[in-house]
């Protein structure tokens, strides 16, 4: 475990609880679907800041909103922290979660407060990220190859069984995938794309930093991410490139929400606050996670993917982070790509 460097009295001065405030008790149970160090660095501080008890569980975006689907009518958790802003937008439009209006609003970038105003004040951004792929450069060294920078070379038969992704039923990244494609390509020419693409992938897997994750152990050479998760590997040590796509890509504002029906709602509350300070977002260098935070204040690294400089797309949140939608392509992806031969 990192060491974490800020205390507890600066966290409950952050938030606006007083000393004696932030040792009263309680109990949260916080879902999170950012990287696993992030979710336990945010839940011990918050520990820390607030004296009320985390029970933190981890799970990808797609595997939280199923759990959070399942549990509607009786609900165990309180706060979803993190993971892609789509499957956020759908729990919102299918009443999962709690329209919420936090007072730390006017200190956030629009866009932050874009997606929530989307939901109904269900959700909010807490950080951005644009999508790409990142390769391990020895590997592709070995193998003689030009280096990919752009999303059709990832297609060319010498990248046969040396493409990773995940599963976009599991994966808000890969559900970012999938609709970046549509809304680039157009829908016929986008699950073209993705079906040109299954030919070369070795695996689709459930969480979606693990692509590059493998790529840096040697296990795959590309691996199709968000940006900021493939920077995190080239700190880490490990020989991985970035590349921002020269076609363009989409992005994503991952997204926190209030379970509808949490048991401990002021708690969740709490939390919400807390997490949208620029104290707590700042934790995020810590652990090496180099999204955009949605706190103007917020510390960044210099490693950080520059939005700015990435060629984006106008990516629809509405449309592709609406239930019927989001079904609906991944029902398509199911029949007309996952069931090909490889």
């Amino acid at each position: 475990m990192r060491n974490y460097t800020l205390t507890a009295s600066v966290l409950a001065l952050a938030t606006g609880l007083s000393a004696g405030a932030a040792l009263a008790a309680g109990k949260l149970n916080l879902y999170c679907s950012a990287q696993e160090d992030w979710c336990q660095l945010m839940a011990r501080s918050f520990e820390e800041a607030s004296g009320i008890d985390v029970d933190m569980t981890r799970k990808s975006s797609g595997e939280t909103f199923a759990q959070v689907k399942a549990e509607g009518v009786n609900p165990k958790g309180d706060v979803w922290w993190g993971g892609t802003g789509d499957p956020h937008l759908q729990a919102a439009e299918e009443d999962l979660t709690e329209p919420y209006v936090s007072p730390m609003r006017d200190q956030l970038f629009p866009w932050a407060i874009a997606q929530a105003k989307a939901a109904g004040d269900k959700t909010i951004g807490i950080y951005s990220g644009a999508l790409g792929f990142g390769y391990n450069s020895k590997l592709l060294a070995d193998k003689g190859l030009t280096a990919p920078a752009c999303w059709e070379d990832l297609t060319k038969p010498e990248f046969k069984g040396q493409v990773q992704m995940a599963n976009p039923n599991s994966s808000g990244t890969a559900y970012t995938a999938l609709a970046t494609m549509v809304q680039l390509l157009g829908e016929d020419k986008g699950f073209d794309y993705m079906k040109r693409l299954h030919a070369n992938i070795n695996q689709y897997t459930k969480s979606g930093s693990a692509p590059i994750k493998a790529a840096a152990k040697g296990e795959t050479m590309v691996g199709i991410v968000f940006m900021h998760d493939s920077v995190a590997q080239t700190v880490a040590g490990f020989p991985i490139v970035t590349v921002a796509p020269c076609e363009g890509t989409g992005y994503e504002i991952g997204s926190m929400s209030i379970i509808k029906g949490a048991r401990n709602m002021d708690e969740a509350k709490k939390f919400y606050d807390w997490a949208l300070t620029a104290d707590a977002q700042s934790l995020a260098l810590q652990v090496n996670a180099f999204q955009v935070m949605s706190n103007k204040a917020a510390k960044s690294s210099d490693m950080a993917p520059k939005l700015d400089s990435i060629k984006l797309i106008d990516y629809d949140f509405k449309k592709y982070g609406s239930s019927d939608e989001r079904k609906r392509l991944l029902s398509k992806w199911d029949t007309e790509v996952s069931t090909l031969p490889q």
